[in-house]
């Protein structure tokens, strides 16, 4: 799952740089967000991301421009914007499981009852 959070991450970060957000939105996604295999995420997201790829992947290229870059040529502004938060949703989502996954993990300190003849002798 860290590949997919560094992706979404640097998405972020593009969406949060210079430029219209058409332009931002673009990069973000054909750079970090279209090389995710959808089945690799977790199941609660999938469905989000799957709206977002077809959102972004929705309109017929023309001249060699690439369906992402045509989808988002016919968006308004506000529709652009809503793609944008999405992405930032989904990296949200992201770390909040991140985050509960490892507080799931046991603590250094907080060894389980290791069996005497797995304990390693120090002498």
């Amino acid at each position: 799952m860290t590949y997919h959070v560094d992706r979404f991450y640097t998405a972020v970060s593009v969406l949060a740089g210079d430029g219209h957000i058409k332009q931002r939105l673009i990069k973000a996604y054909q750079e970090n967000l279209d090389v995710i295999v959808e089945d690799d995420l977790p199941r609660d997201l999938k469905k989000s991301f799957r709206k977002l790829r077809a959102r972004l992947h929705c309109v017929a290229p023309l001249n060699g421009e690439g369906p992402v870059r045509a989808s988002v040529r016919k968006m308004s502004v506000s529709e652009a914007s809503e793609c944008a938060a999405r992405v930032v949703d989904l990296y949200s989502a992201m770390i909040r499981q991140a985050a509960n996954l490892q507080d799931a993990l046991p603590l250094h300190g907080e060894a389980e009852n290791v069996p005497a003849f797995l304990v390693k002798s120090v002498s």
